[in-house]
């Protein structure tokens, strides 16, 4: 009796071991109107915000193998609201993101490390108006009935991507740090 008291505990105790990864949900489908790209930075000490409308985000994450994960961001820089008509269309000449030339924004995860509590590192390389730069982004997941989200917040310096150059290359005009924002949604399998 004693001997099927002790393999029925070691079975107990595997099988709550196995049960999160028979159960894990492999999120692919990214669900556009419930996810967003955001931005802000100050510009003569005066917060602005803006975003993006148009963005597509291709992933996959397994919470039982997250060194498994990937994730590419392609955001349309055309889709910018940057507060003013005026602004949007500034934001396009060469002196910002050089939009005839650069059209997109793109990240491309290369390894996603578990923190803990449902937090990851994701690190990869940003590329924006042709230069790419290595980024660690802090990213908080956020399981769901029918979907999760992936909500990170990081800082990027615009003139390591030679955005805002010329007369707006000066820092106590337009300030060197740009806080992004984003929320990723997305259903599994």
């Amino acid at each position: 009796m004693k001997r099927n008291l002790t393999n029925l505990s070691l079975f107990t105790l595997l099988a709550a071991f196995a049960a999160p990864a028979a159960h894990a949900v492999e999120y692919r489908t990214v669900l556009p109107k419930q996810s967003s790209i955001g931005f802000e930075f100050r510009q003569m000490g005066v917060p602005v915000q803006g975003g993006f409308k148009r963005f597509a985000a291709h992933m996959a994450f397994d919470p039982a193998r997250p060194e498994a994960a990937s994730a590419k961001i392609e955001i349309d820089l055309a889709s910018i609201d940057a507060g003013s008509p005026e602004a949007d269309d500034e934001s396009a000449g060469k002196l910002w993101f050089n939009r005839s030339a650069y059209p997109k924004a793109t990240f491309v995860s290369s390894q996603i490390r578990p923190l803990g509590d449902n937090r990851y590192e994701m690190r990869g390389s940003l590329t924006l108006k042709g230069r790419s730069r290595d980024m660690i982004v802090p990213v908080t997941y956020v399981p769901g009935k029918n979907a999760a989200t992936f909500d990170g917040t990081f800082v990027l310096k615009r003139l390591d991507f030679g955005i805002g150059e010329g007369m707006w290359a000066d820092v106590a005009t337009v300030a060197n740090e740009v806080k992004v924002k984003f929320r990723i949604a997305a259903t599994g399998n």
